[in-house]
């Protein structure tokens, strides 16, 4: 087994195409599918379903590419240090719908000369940013912690090697457009919304009440619309005069100054944002900076 088996393996994986693939790597089709074959036969399993759709990961192929890209990105990471020649870089992050986890993810890049890089955010439902994670797709996710989903979010990232690490502790507020009658208020009680639509973050076939990012999930609402992006949250917010539950942290300069977090009245519920990581894996230096620049950030507000 080569790293360069294992790197044509995580490209395939990504598009889901040998053409694709091929197209990428630079190298004829017939030569990727030789390699492939190659490599399924001294691993001993077959890592990617053929179909006439494309390829997609078996369950062996899964497992197998979350330890390959582990391997390659370690070599990455010497391959930067230590040699002569210039190497692109890959650096994920995969978070719920935080403005501030984009905000820090800018200032990183602006450090970095992104023809020496290839960079990606990804802002997806909880279970996407611990499968990334996971898979190495991501090197860090964003995620949150309260006393109703603590024990079964614990319990998956332990399950999966990945550890949790504290960035800080919120209050709950109600988030909305600055046009909203309640947007003034000092503070807003959970009657007091009633009258407008709840706003939530779609989890996907697979959610659960424990993967919702707003923390009041088992709550029963009248009206209750979903969305999958930030943007169409606010569009929501600022049409619909709709509302959704936050940590209170916003970022104007990325979404703009036309809305306003309110306090939850006579709520003692906290959020806690963190960062999770696999464990035992060496934190690459673009990283290290991003973290720097996530608790700069937060320790601004």
């Amino acid at each position: 087994m080569t790293l360069q088996q294992i790197h044509y393996a995580i490209v395939i994986s990504e598009t889901g195409s040998m053409n694709k693939a091929a197209e990428l790597l630079y190298i004829s089709q017939p030569s990727l599918t030789a390699a492939v074959k190659e490599l399924e036969k001294e691993v001993g399993i077959t890592v990617f379903n053929r179909s006439g759709k494309g390829v997609s990961l078996t369950a062996d192929g899964m497992e197998f590419l979350t330890h390959a890209r582990q391997v390659y990105q370690q070599y990455e990471t010497l391959a930067e240090k230590y040699s002569g020649g210039r190497v692109k870089r890959k650096f994920g992050v995969s978070a719920q719908h935080y403005s501030f986890a984009v905000q820090a993810f800018v200032e990183t890049v602006k450090e970095y000369d992104t023809c020496d890089y290839e960079f990606a955010v990804r802002e997806t439902n909880t279970a996407d940013v611990i499968n990334d994670v996971v898979s190495l797709k991501s090197e860090i996710g964003i995620l949150y912690l309260s006393d109703f989903n603590r024990q079964f979010i614990m319990k998956i990232l332990t399950a999966n090697q990945l550890e949790f690490h504290h960035l800080t502790d919120c209050g709950v507020y109600a988030y909305l457009w600055k046009g909203h009658p309640l947007a003034e208020r000092e503070a807003v009680s959970l009657s007091e919304l009633e009258s407008y639509p709840c706003l939530t973050f779609e989890q996907g076939d697979k959610g659960s009440f424990y993967f919702a990012e707003e923390i009041f999930s088992t709550s029963e609402y009248s009206r209750v619309i979903r969305a999958t992006d930030r943007s169409t949250m606010l569009n929501l917010m600022k049409g619909l005069c709709g509302y959704t539950f936050c940590s209170g942290i916003i970022c104007g300069s990325l979404n703009g100054e036309d809305y306003a977090a309110v306090p939850i009245a006579d709520n003692a519920d906290l959020m806690e944002i963190g960062y999770i990581l696999r464990k035992n894996i060496i934190l690459s230096d673009t990283g290290k900076n991003y973290i720097e620049k996530l608790k700069l950030f937060l320790s601004e507000q």
